[in-house]
């Protein structure tokens, strides 16, 4: 039925190359930075993109990350949401 092995899904390869997972230094960042959900996902989305990129989608994952850097940066820029 399901051919994805287990590991794709829990722990896929181009999160867990480092010695941390992308998920705990997101959340970890999160936690600690007093950050609104929508600004934790747009934080969570930079840093998956750009801890990914060299393992998955090159240049198009760090166009994303720099799409929700855009975002983000206008979440926090006064005037303009």
């Amino acid at each position: 039925m399901n051919d994805i092995p287990t590991d794709e899904v829990s722990h896929p390869q181009h999160y867990t190359s480092g010695s941390i997972e992308t998920i705990d230094v997101i959340n970890s960042i999160c936690k600690t930075d007093n950050l609104t959900p929508f600004e934790g996902f747009l934080v969570g989305n930079v840093i998956k993109y750009v801890s990914r990129y060299k393992r998955k989608n090159g240049v198009i994952d760090l166009r994303k990350a720099v799409w929700y850097l855009h975002k983000l940066i206008d979440v926090n820029t006064p005037g303009k949401e």
